[in-house]
């Protein structure tokens, strides 16, 4: 099976990847309540309708994350806050989706890292609120870095592996239908000579639907 094929059974829910079952059960519950909403209204599916059903889930569910401690607060960048996690091995992501357009579209990309980088992969923990904005919380094993990251080395990497690079540190994979986006030196880290994609931004296509 190609690795589009199977990216596509894990985004559909009928294929399994690290960490992925809770992210599945509610990307399958918000795509099934947008084509309620949208037969239904006849209109957008706003971010802001999908958000309420998201937070209707999260209580009827019981994923409210309480255990945030601020004193542990690492520091953040456009997209995420890190905290220490108990076990010094990992750490704390909080999430408000800035760069995407749809939670749906969020868990795709958390599924797809998953699949590209399962040492690395995200755990869902739950969610928080804060300042009345929510965010998802998720663990990932902590990255120690060593060198500096050269960025032609992540360049070099990803074409090796079918990515075009179409500008500065946003790739395209044209067979597979993925953009991935925001490589830049504190998303990929260098770790003893290996290269760590931390944080990445998945995003699919038209074409990522289609069959071959």
């Amino acid at each position: 099976m190609s690795i589009k094929h199977e990216l596509q059974d894990i985004i559909s829910g009928n294929g399994s990847v690290r960490n992925g079952e809770i992210i599945q059960t509610i990307t399958a519950y918000l795509r099934g309540k947008k084509k309620t909403v949208s037969s239904l209204e006849k209109g957008e599916f706003s971010k802001l309708k999908e958000t309420k059903i998201l937070i209707q889930f999260i209580e009827d569910s019981g994923l409210w994350y309480s255990s945030i401690d601020n004193s542990t607060y690492i520091g953040e960048g456009a997209e995420q806050k890190i905290y220490e996690f108990s076990d010094p091995d990992f750490v704390l992501k909080l999430n408000d989706t800035i760069f995407y357009s749809s939670w749906e579209d969020y868990f795709h990309s958390l599924l797809i890292h998953n699949y590209f980088f399962p040492h690395l992969a995200y755990e869902l923990m739950g969610f928080t609120t804060e300042h009345g904005k929510l965010f998802s919380v998720v663990k990932q094993s902590f990255v120690k870095a060593t060198e500096n990251t050269n960025l032609q080395n992540v360049k070099d990497f990803l074409s090796s592996n079918g990515f075009i690079n179409k500008k500065e540190n946003d790739y395209f994979h044209p067979e597979i239908g993925i953009i991935l986006e925001d490589l830049h030196d504190e998303n990929v880290l260098t770790s003893e000579g290996v290269l760590q994609f931390i944080d990445t931004v998945f995003f699919l296509t038209e074409n990522f639907y289609k069959t071959d």
